[in-house]
């Protein structure tokens, strides 16, 4: 594999930020940058046509953010290895970008060469999380509820916005049947009964960052 071009899709919906990334990237013989998108859809839209190896995939972003496109990606193209490049380092954050599939966490402030050793752990199969993200998941005592599964963190995260469940359904291109049965199993898992207490909810663990501007 050390032999090959690691194709590089950097998705960031501010351009001075993917320049600065795919400068750096450039001066790397061994990376090949195949693309700069600055929205989640753009990414699902054209993975299949760019092949890239990782995606430098960033959270915040308009319309659909990197959580959901990293999701549908994965789902598509099990192959493609996700590397979430973010400014948030809450532990709620980092550990649902993992759970969506991300094959790793770097904060956006890392030195430029982390970057590229973090490409190259996830192309080795290895998870990394740079020094900061990983802090930031110490190990916490507490009660024994079930997990969400990623695909129930997505949907929680599209209806704490507010959204139907048919507007959920096209957003993730799944039937309003699954939706309908994956919001009775969040409610179910977090004993929560209302939208409005699963809108809190998101609000309290950070779900809902990921939906704020200027990051």
């Amino acid at each position: 594999m050390s032999d090959a071009t690691i194709r590089v899709l950097i998705v960031d919906d501010h351009p001075m930020v993917a320049e600065g990334i795919q400068s750096i990237l450039e001066s790397y013989d061994e990376i090949t940058v195949v693309g700069t998108l600055s929205s989640g859809q753009d990414a699902v839209d054209q993975v299949a046509t760019l092949a890239p190896d990782v995606i430098l995939m960033d959270l915040n972003m308009p319309g659909m953010g990197g959580l959901s496109a990293t999701e549908i990606i994965l789902e598509r193209l099990p192959q493609t290895r996700v590397l979430v490049l973010s400014m948030h380092d809450s532990p709620e954050y980092i550990s649902t970008a993992l759970s969506h599939g991300a094959k790793g966490y770097v904060l956006k402030d890392v030195p430029t060469d982390e970057i590229k050793k973090a490409i190259d752990a996830v192309m080795q199969g290895e998870q990394y999380l740079c020094t900061g993200a990983s802090g930031s998941l110490e190990p916490k005592s507490g009660g024994t509820r079930e997990a969400l599964t990623g695909r129930e963190q997505t949907i929680l995260l599209e209806l704490a916005q507010g959204k139907s469940n048919k507007e959920v359904a096209q957003t993730l291109d799944i039937s309003v049947r699954t939706v309908e049965t994956h919001r009775k199993n969040i409610k179910r898992k977090l004993g929560i009964s209302s939208t409005a207490g699963l809108t809190r909810y998101a609000l309290e663990h950070g779900v809902l960052q990921g939906t704020s501007p200027g990051f």
